[in-house]
């Protein structure tokens, strides 16, 4: 027999109030530290300009690439068709309105025009 524990409000909410600190404090240490000292160090600047990319495929990737029961459904599904011809329109022009623009017109035409 397995026992089963319930959790009351007051525990989930003292969950969400620590959780919020550490964020809070992590947070808080970096605008600390940078504010510390006169200039930042190279390489971490070279680091950070990593970021917005890391982060905008973090956020794009879950969203495009779906899990199908088969190779050939993952990569017929629409939305990753769409993403990859905006990356490839992202890759030639480094516009980002075109890549956006050409991403949302693929998506309509694969979902919509397309015979399934």
């Amino acid at each position: 027999m397995v026992a089963q524990t319930t959790y009351g409000p007051a525990s989930v909410w003292a969950v969400i109030v620590a959780v919020g600190v550490c964020t809070f404090g992590i947070r808080l240490s970096f605008i600390y530290l940078f504010s510390r000292i006169d200039s930042v160090p190279p390489r971490v600047t070279q680091a950070l300009r990593y970021v917005p990319a890391a982060v905008l495929a973090a956020l794009v990737v879950p969203a495009v690439v779906s899990v199908e029961p088969s190779l050939t459904g993952t990569l017929t599904a629409d939305r990753f068709l769409a993403g990859c011809v905006a990356a490839l329109v992202a890759w030639y022009t480094e516009d980002v309105t075109a890549t956006i623009v050409v991403g949302l017109v693929a998506l309509w035409v694969v979902r919509f025009v397309v015979p399934v």
